[in-house]
C-alpha cells in the first residue's frame, strides 16, 4: 500500500472528496488530485507541515503518512540517480540578467552570450538558486512570510504554499523553472565582480549575502570527499543520519581511481540502518 492508496481509501471510509482534504490542507484541490492521482511525488516530511493537517482531517497518525512519504521519495531517488538529466539554463537567461545591477548588464549580457551556458553563467545561476533555496528553507513553515511572497508574485496563498513544496522537493540539475517562481520576488539584485571574483545578492527583505570563488589547484589527503559534502547538504539523502552514522561515512576510505557520489553515501547509509547487515553481539 502507498501514499494515496491509503489517503484515497481513508477519504472513502470518511464520506470526504478531494476538496475537503484539501481546505484542510491549506493546498490547492489539484495538488490532491496530482497527488492521489500518482501524478507527483508527496513532499519530504521534513520540509513541510502538510502530513500534520492532513492527518487530523483523515484521522491517521501523522507518522504513516509521513513514513510513506519518504518511502517513494527514496524509491523514486534511486531511479532519478541512474541518469540525471542536464540542466537547462536557457529558461533563466532574461531573468537572471533583468535582477542583475544595471551598471553590470550589459558586461554580464556579453559574457553570456560569449559562451553559451559557460562556467560563469552556471556558476551565478546556481548560486541565486542555492540562496533560493536556503530562504525557502528557513521559512518554510511562516505563513506570514508565505503570504507577502505570494502577495509579490500575484499568486493565492495555497498556490505558493503549493510551489514551496515544489521547490524544496525538486532537483537543480533537473529543471530551472520551479526556481523562477520564486527567484523574481526573493531576490532584488546580483552584482559579480570580476576583479576578486566575488557575488553579491541583496534578498528582498535588504540582507546581502557574499560568495567568494576561487580555482583550488591541490587538496589535502584528508579533505572531506565532495560526494560527502553533496549527500550532507541534501535533505533529501541525509534526512536523519546521525551525528554516529555521519562520523562512520566519513571513515571510509576509497583508492584514487575514483570518487565516491552523494548516492554512494545515501546508500551506504541505508546499509548501516538495515539489521540484516549486522550479526546480534554476542553475550559473555
Amino acid at each position: 500500500m502507498d501514499f494515496a492508496f491509503i489517503v484515497r481509501q481513508r477519504l472513502e471510509e470518511l464520506g470526504f472528496g478531494q476538496r475537503d482534504l484539501a481546505n484542510a490542507a491549506e493546498v490547492t484541490e489539484s495538488y490532491i488530485s496530482q497527488l492521489l492521482g500518482r501524478k507527483k511525488l508527496p513532499p519530504l516530511p521534513n520540509r513541510t507541515d502538510l502530513y500534520e493537517k492532513m492527518s487530523r482531517k483523515l484521522g491517521l497518525p501523522r507518522e504513516e503518512l509521513a513514513r510513506l512519504a519518504a518511502l517513494e521519495h527514496h524509491e523514486a531517488l534511486d531511479q532519478k540517480w541512474q541518469k540525471a538529466p542536464a540542466a537547462r539554463f536557457g529558461p533563466m537567461r532574461d531573468l537572471i540578467l533583468r535582477k542583475c545591477r544595471p551598471a553590470r548588464v550589459r558586461q554580464m549580457r556579453a559574457i553570456f552570450e560569449k559562451q553559451p551556458f559557460g562556467e560563469l553563467e552556471q556558476m551565478i545561476t546556481r548560486t541565486l538558486i542555492d540562496v533560493v533555496r536556503d530562504e525557502a528553507r528557513a521559512h518554510a513553515r511562516d505563513e506570514t512570510w508565505l503570504r507577502t511572497i505570494a502577495r509579490r508574485g500575484r499568486d493565492t496563498y495555497r498556490e505558493m504554499r503549493v510551489r514551496m513544496m515544489d521547490l524544496l522537493d525538486s532537483d537543480p540539475r533537473a529543471s530551472i523553472g520551479d526556481f523562477s517562481l520564486f527567484l523574481d520576488p526573493l531576490i532584488d539584485w546580483w552584482d559579480y565582480d570580476l576583479d576578486d571574483f566575488t557575488l553579491e545578492v541583496e534578498l528582498a527583505t535588504g540582507t546581502i549575502r557574499r560568495f567568494g570563488f576561487r580555482e583550488e589547484t591541490a587538496k589535502a589527503s584528508n579533505a572531506e570527499e565532495t560526494g560527502l559534502r553533496k549527500f550532507l547538504r541534501d535533505p533529501t539523502l541525509s534526512s536523519g543520519a546521525t551525528a554516529e552514522e555521519i562520523e562512520v561515512l566519513r571513515r571510509i576510505k576509497f583508492s584514487s581511481a575514483g570518487r565516491p557520489t552523494a548516492l554512494f553515501y545515501y546508500r551506504m547509509l541505508q546499509s548501516l540502518r538495515d539489521p540484516l547487515h549486522f550479526r546480534p553481539a554476542r553475550r559473555r
